[in-house]
């Protein structure tokens, strides 16, 4: 068992991001198994959940003429077109079954503000608004984290950067990840982990 200070950070296993659904990675079931294994040595365990409202503005359906994928510049800034994924309540938000959610001590739903997507654990795509991970983390002494999910390039990457500029030592698994490699995504965001601080193995 590691220090009381590390937590494990489960990013986003959910249904919609595993073969099958509607924003499907590859592989993104294949690492379930090592998930759970590694949930073991930690202490703390959060997962994150995303939780979009039907309609939200980051789906392409809601833009007239505009494909999922194509890009757009929000008030917040340039934001990707999804297709509809993880709305409240549906099978596709849902974690995947295989996913020991017994083991989580919170879980942190984002991206339920309809005007705004979130990809980090920490903070809607303004880089403003919080979702309060940071202050969970704090009042429990934890300093170290250790990320792992979906996916790589959006969810995980913004993620561990926003850890790392807010102090936290963070660890990402890339053997327990796996990326949308979006137009060379994968590459950019491994290269902005690194650059922030953020250790990469696996």
């Amino acid at each position: 068992m590691r220090a009381s200070d590390e937590a494990l950070i489960v990013i986003d296993v959910q249904n919609d991001f595993c073969p099958g659904g509607a924003l499907a990675v590859d592989g993104g079931n294949d690492i379930v198994p090592g998930i759970n294994a590694l949930m073991d040595d930690f202490a703390a365990v959060i997962l994150t959940q995303d939780w979009h409202p039907a309609g939200h503005s980051s789906f392409a359906s809601e833009h007239e003429g505009k494909a999922p994928f194509d890009m757009i510049e929000m008030p917040y800034g340039p934001q990707v077109l999804w297709p509809d994924h993880c709305v409240q309540g549906s099978q596709g938000a849902e974690f995947h079954a295989d996913l020991n959610v017994t083991r989580a001590d919170l879980i942190i739903r984002k991206g339920f503000r309809r005007a705004i997507d979130s990809y980090s654990a920490f903070f809607e795509n303004d880089h403003a608004t919080p979702t309060g991970l940071e202050g969970y983390l704090r009042t429990r002494g934890i300093s170290k984290l250790t990320m792992v999910g979906l996916a790589t390039d959006f969810c995980v990457n913004f993620s561990a950067v926003d850890a790392a500029k807010l102090g936290f030592e963070v660890e990402v698994r890339g053997d327990l990840c796996r990326a949308i490699d979006l137009d060379g995504s994968l590459a950019a965001a491994r290269d902005g982990m690194k650059d922030a601080g953020v250790r990469l193995t696996g």
